[in-house]
């Protein structure tokens, strides 16, 4: 696998994790979370060699994830949405609050309303993938198969 992966999903969907052990399965790769790479880019870009992947991961619902597609160059992308259900995704919200202070939603996003912005909204670029009874290594498999056998964008 080469070029550039996006993973995209609600808050708490597995992205991060996911992202995480796809880039270490891959011999050279590096995961990119979408939070560090909008403060990392000050101004130009470095260019990506054919043999590196690239792995990002970030909240792109809507029409975010056609528009992010359209702004990287690098080829070939895969598109990969996570969509566990809402209760998957109120179970690992609840797990990470245990585990580390950080949570998404409140007053502003809630996880039904997320999930369905990310249902109704977004457009079908690659790949949707129901993880909610899947593991972190099944994840992956998933995604490496699914972006081996369809259409990159």
């Amino acid at each position: 696998m080469s070029g550039v992966v996006v993973i995209t999903g609600t808050m708490a969907s597995g992205k991060s994790t996911v992202a995480q052990a796809l880039a270490k399965r891959l011999p050279r790769a590096a995961h990119v979370r979408g939070d560090a790479s909008r403060r990392m880019i000050v101004s130009g870009r470095a260019e990506c060699t054919p043999e590196a992947a690239a792995v990002v991961q970030d909240v792109l619902l809507g029409p975010e994830p056609a528009s992010y597609a359209e702004r990287i160059r690098t080829r070939p992308l895969h598109v990969v949405v996570l969509a566990p259900s809402p209760e998957a995704v109120a179970k690992r919200e609840a797990g990470r609050e245990a585990g580390r202070p950080k949570t998404g939603y409140g007053p502003a996003w809630t996880i039904a309303g997320l999930d369905a912005e990310l249902r109704l909204r977004t457009d079908a670029l690659g790949p949707w993938l129901d993880t909610s009874a899947l593991t972190v290594e099944q994840t992956v498999a998933a995604i490496v198969t699914g972006t081996e056998r369809a259409r990159a964008v």
